[in-house]
């Protein structure tokens, strides 16, 4: 490993810094998507019984004990549910907002990853070639072949590299950005819903 590292110079250091960051974020991301993973209806379920009962205190133990965004939003509406249904509403949406950061968290970072790990892959088959031709031109026609063809070997693990880091990469990309537009979509749904479990279906 520490070999093929030698070889491929510069570039592939910062390539393999590259697939280490990307390994990062891509593994926080899947743990906190676990973590806020709960079954939305039986929450809601839970928190309509419970919210009929004015049990608020109950309600927002709910809240704690499943974090999640959904919930997140229904401890926003419990803690200001004095005030009026518009008022509710948009506090429930400004926490909405509030969630769309927390769950796009260092998928920009991801997203530069996937495209620069191959650039940097073919910038550095492009330097290694110059230089394997540049020992052809210095030795011309009685150099040893299999020198350049050393040398270009050499150029082209970068390369290999960077697809190796990019593809994965852009596989979990997808599928996290995804998971984000699902999440933002449901909340925006559940907003109305929200605000009529917590006023009762109620105009104030």
């Amino acid at each position: 490993m520490l070999e093929i590292m030698q070889r491929g110079g510069i570039i592939m250091w910062i390539i393999l810094f590259l697939s280490i960051i990307a390994a990062a974020i891509i593994i926080e991301r899947l743990l906190y998507f676990r973590k806020i993973r709960v079954d939305e209806e039986k929450i809601i379920n839970r928190l309509k019984q419970v919210l009929t009962k004015n049990h608020f205190d109950e309600a927002l133990a709910i809240c704690e004990n499943n974090p999640s965004p959904i919930t997140n939003l229904v401890k926003v509406g419990i803690e200001n549910r004095h005030y009026s249904s518009a008022t509710i509403r948009e506090m429930i949406l400004d926490a909405a907002n509030m969630e769309i950061p927390k769950l796009e968290k260092n998928l920009s970072a991801l997203g530069t990853i996937t495209h620069i790990a191959p650039l940097l892959g073919l910038l550095g088959t492009v330097t290694g070639n110059i230089s394997a031709f540049g020992v052809l031109g210095k030795f011309g026609s009685v150099g040893d072949p299999s020198l350049l063809a050393k040398g270009i070997s050499e150029a082209l693990l970068t390369t290999a590299a960077g697809l190796i880091v990019a593809i994965p990469a852009i596989i979990f990309y997808n599928y996290l950005v995804s998971k984000v537009n699902n999440t933002i979509t449901r909340l925006e749904n559940r907003v109305n819903e929200l605000v009529l479990l917590l006023t009762g279906g109620e105009k104030k």
